[in-house]
């Protein structure tokens, strides 16, 4: 799969392998990107971004439904895409690929939104017989670099948006999945002017560094680690940036909860992508009242959860993306059973894979829970009461999304207030999400918003236009 330049699939002599991390074969190759690459794309960019602008907001939203449109033809083809290179369940693959096309489908509708308000000038001093209005108009050029774990959805979260808001876009994808949205990229090019829709693949030191540091894009968008995230808000100097850099996100359980559907709540939100996901369930903060029974019936449901070839329908977890990556899980278990956590179901790792596995008697001060744990793990840490269950969900760097498990509205409208994470879920897990939902935290978990309307509010420009009628 090779990329796309100035409306040009291009391909270079040296390559990278992607790699199948259910079975380590290779699934495909992409070009090794270098800095004259993405110079290339940032100049076409920025030569399209004047003809995208001279075109009409009915036809910029007509070209994304057809997009949305052509992906809904091969959805299964990119799901099984998605699969082979990130290793991720086919069924949820599948849901991705429906996301994907709904993300395109809502730019599409929200490119024809993008409204100027009029300004009552004469509430101000000397604004008498002045009528003021503004426009909203394109930043120019969107910068995007994005992970393994969405590897469809999550880039076109930044450039669908961008393309409605009539911006041009270069896309630097993960090296570890960039094959469906290469795939979908080609797709797409035809529809916009020539560089408006650009994908380099290559080392994000070489592609993203030129990219955060170039004078000729004006937005970052960027989701991955803090780590690279706070390098990002360094170097771009001047630009716009949307940072999300992952989460930590709790889910409280209260005394008075509905356990069966918390307990469905933590299945589904800690194991989804081998628990690679920002806004999986990372901390299970559970009031000791209920802690022996709630974990219980999480070992219970927990052991109906079926691990193995993730291209089998029936499969629920799949690989985690290396060996490396499923080694760091094993290790931070590790160091909590031996700090004095209790193992209750699962633990192993081989290969690539490793268990679904819950953890009790876990501390806030293990680094299990301290950090962003990227695995399918459950770990309980319990708390007296509703007040100790806020400060320990608020003991973390991060606050991207959390949920409270409870029937009592007022302890549910307090989390509301009191969690700080930038999402509060209530009776539902962490990990839901709509495409159109405002989506960003707080603290370390980064800076601005995505949801379509959202990212498309952060790549535009107010201009002010005055009329002196006097």
């Amino acid at each position: 799969m090779n990329m796309l330049i100035d409306g040009q699939i291009v391909d270079k002599k040296e390559k990278i392998p992607v790699i199948n991390p259910a079975n380590g074969e290779t699934v495909g190759e992409v070009p090794f990107g270098k800095k004259e690459d993405v110079k290339k794309a940032i100049d076409a960019a920025n030569r399209a971004k004047k003809d995208l602008n001279n075109i009409s907001s009915r036809k910029i939203s007509q070209a994304l439904e057809d997009i949305a449109q052509e992906l809904s033809k091969h959805w299964k083809e990119f799901a099984r895409l998605i699969t082979l290179e990130s290793g991720k369940p086919i069924t949820t693959s599948q849901d991705e690929v429906k996301r994907t096309i709904d993300t395109i489908k809502l730019s599409a509708e929200e490119s024809k939104r993008i409204y100027g308000e009029t300004i009552p000038l004469d509430a101000g001093i000397g604004g008498k017989g002045f009528i003021g209005f503004t426009l909203k108009i394109p930043l120019g050029v969107v910068g995007a670099i994005t992970p393994f774990n969405y590897p469809l959805n999550l880039a076109m979260h930044k450039l669908a948006p961008a393309l409605a808001a009539k911006n041009a876009v270069i896309l630097k994808p993960s090296l570890q999945a960039p094959l469906a949205i290469l795939k979908l990229s080609h797709i797409m090019g035809p529809y916009f002017p020539d560089g408006a829709v650009n994908v380099v693949t290559g080392k994000g030191s070489v592609i993203g560094e030129e990219m955060v540091t170039s004078d000729l894009i004006d937005k970052i968008s960027f989701t991955g680690s803090v780590e690279t995230g706070r390098l990002i808000s360094q170097q771009a100097a001047m630009k716009k940036i949307t940072l999300e850099l992952g989460g930590n996100d709790p889910l409280i359980v209260l005394e008075d909860a509905d356990l069966d559907k918390a307990v469905e709540g933590t299945v589904r939100g800690s194991y989804i992508g081998a628990g690679q996901v920002c806004i999986a369930v990372k901390r299970l903060i559970v009031d000791e009242k209920v802690a022996d029974e709630f974990s219980q019936l999480l070992v219970k449901e927990t052991q109906k959860v079926k691990m193995g070839d993730p291209l089998n329908s029936n499969t629920n977890v799949g690989p985690l993306i290396d060996e490396q990556a499923a080694s760091e899980v094993e290790k931070v278990v590790f160091e909590a059973l031996s700090d004095g956590a209790e193992l209750l179901y699962g633990g192993k790792r081989e290969g690539n894979f490793y268990t679904p596995t819950v953890l009790d008697k876990v501390t806030a001060s293990m680094r299990l829970v301290k950090q962003e744990t990227f695995g399918p793990i459950s770990p309980i840490i319990r708390v007296n009461g509703f007040e100790e269950a806020i400060k320990v969900a608020n003991n973390t760097l991060y606050g991207l999304q959390s949920s409270i498990f409870t029937e009592n509205i007022h302890y549910a409208l307090r989390a509301a207030q009191e969690i700080d994470a930038g999402a509060v879920m209530i009776n539902k897990q962490s990990t839901f999400r709509t495409d159109n939902m405002p989506f960003g935290g707080f603290k370390m978990s980064g800076m601005g918003k995505e949801g379509v309307k959202y990212a498309i509010e952060d790549m535009i420009r107010t201009k002010l236009v005055v009329i002196n009628t006097n």
